[in-house]
């Protein structure tokens, strides 16, 4: 239970009240265990014995918790259903993954949107789509109204073979299996190798929607600090033997949020510690057709042993087209299509078909070779605007979207993105990346989504109005 915030305005005995709806919707406890007394409870919350008794009456007034004369108080029914916001740390809404992206997507159609995660739908192959799905339409009519096979679509897990093979990652088409998407395959994979109370390891920073996802799940969280070079191994080696974690998640190349990649001696490293202290990986690689020289893979050092490959087409050729894969060691393939099936029964052949069509045309890769172009001129472009009002790259990335920039003055960046939001214009604060909660100076950049001129006057103003309240 947390500790009571005294400066709020509600009363104590509705703020103990609160505290243990909190514990309850988090799952920490099950329905009929005991919960402690009167007196351990006013301890812990530091509250009088008689605001705990009246909120224990109210308590069980309303049907949440039920009294045992001479026995105590016990959790009452069935667990209530998981409330995300309650499972995790209290956070800002500013800084909240989940608050983010619906705003995000809510807003998409009237807000600037330089800390969103996709392309501009101008960016995306609008010609090589429609003339893939003209070709797709021609096909038998089972790719438009079928369920797909339960691994997916045999001819796309070939290409997709060929494709990791050029990035020394060596997957026959067996070893891959299709999801809808690059967050459906991490899903999977959670449900396939975690239980409650397991730990699990992530960058810090990492993509915030793996802390949303996790909560879901259940599992303890770790940070990792993570450096320009890839996670800080000192303090992974102390986190692995402290903690015992099952998974670590991370991006090898163009880290989100950073934009740094793995150097090959922390990658060595990284799996040398997995294999010491009986670590899995999931190494999400979702950005890859962005770099213009394929980095250093955990999944081609290691051979898909103890790294669980993922990817999807989300941000190169469209978010609407929901096709990701797994790339798995072959004696967990079926056990996790088996879940795949428990769980969303099958994918739909029509997807999988309009990627393997996109793929293969030679359109793609014209495409993707004028992003990584366009992406580098934008990266440039606004990484000079930035530094001109004072924000400071952590890095100058190699390749991709995102640029990951610290505020001047140690100003707080939830208050920049309030002030922004003001004027209608979404951005993506340093601490929504953040377990540790270190990052409150920090803002994420899309660079693609960052060339509208108006954004930058904005964003000054902003810097201006948060910084006045230091």
């Amino acid at each position: 239970m947390d500790e009571i915030d005294r400066k709020s305005n509600g009363t104590l005995v509705a703020q103990v009240m609160a505290s243990i709806r909190k514990h309850i919707a988090s799952r920490q406890t099950a329905p009929g265990v005991k919960l402690p007394s009167i007196r351990d409870t006013a301890l812990r919350l530091k509250v009088s014995k008689s605001t705990v008794v009246e909120a224990f009456d109210r308590l069980v007034a309303e049907g949440t918790i039920l009294s045992r004369p001479g026995s105590g108080f016990y959790i009452a029914g069935h667990l209530p259903p998981l409330s995300l916001s309650v499972a995790g740390p209290n956070l800002e809404q500013e800084v909240d993954p989940v608050w983010i992206t619906r705003q995000s997507l809510d807003n998409e159609q009237h807000f600037l949107q330089p800390g969103c995660g996709w392309l501009p739908s101008s960016w995306m192959p609008q010609t090589e789509i429609r003339r893939a799905l003209r070709a797709v339409a021609r096909n038998d009519l089972t790719s438009l109204t079928d369920y797909s096979t339960p691994q997916g679509l045999p001819a796309l897990r070939q290409l997709l073979s060929r494709r990791l093979a050029d990035r020394a990652i060596e997957a026959p088409p067996q070893q891959i299996i299709l999801t809808e998407s690059g967050t459906q395959a991490i899903d999977l994979l959670c449900r396939f190798f975690l239980e409650p109370d397991d730990v699990v390891v992530l960058d810090d920073p990492c993509y915030f929607n793996f802390h949303a996802m996790l909560r879901a799940h259940r599992v303890k969280v770790v940070g990792v600090p993570y450096t320009s070079n890839g996670p800080d191994l000192e303090v992974f080696e102390r986190t692995l033997k402290e903690h015992k974690p099952r998974l670590y998640i991370t991006n090898s190349a163009l880290h989100n949020p950073t934009g740094a990649t793995l150097s090959p001696a922390v990658a060595h490293q990284v799996l040398k510690l997995a294999e010491q202290n009986d670590l899995l990986i999931i190494e999400d690689d979702i950005f890859a057709d962005f770099e213009h020289a394929p980095a250093p893979r955990l999944a081609a050092f290691d051979g898909l042993n103890r790294v669980i490959h993922i990817g999807s087409f989300s941000k190169t050729l469209s978010a609407a087209v929901r096709c990701g894969f797994i790339a798995v060691k072959s004696e967990w393939v079926d056990q996790i299509v088996d879940l795949k099936l428990a769980t969303a029964f099958g994918g739909g052949s029509f997807s999988s078909e309009l990627v393997l069509s996109l793929l293969k045309d030679g359109g793609y890769r014209r495409h993707i070779n004028g992003l990584r172009n366009r992406l580098a001129t934008a990266m440039g472009s606004v990484s000079t605007k930035l530094k001109a009002i004072g924000l400071t790259p952590w890095i100058e990335p190699d390749a991709g979207m995102f640029l990951w920039c610290q505020l001047p003055h140690g100003i707080n960046g939830v208050d920049v993105t309030r002030y922004a939001l003001a004027e209608q214009m979404m951005l993506a604060p340093g601490n929504a990346f953040s377990l540790s909660q270190n990052a409150n100076d920090y803002l994420r950049f899309n660079v693609a989504q960052s060339l509208n001129p108006s954004i930058f006057p904005i964003l000054q103003r902003a810097i201006e109005q948060a910084s006045s309240e230091d």
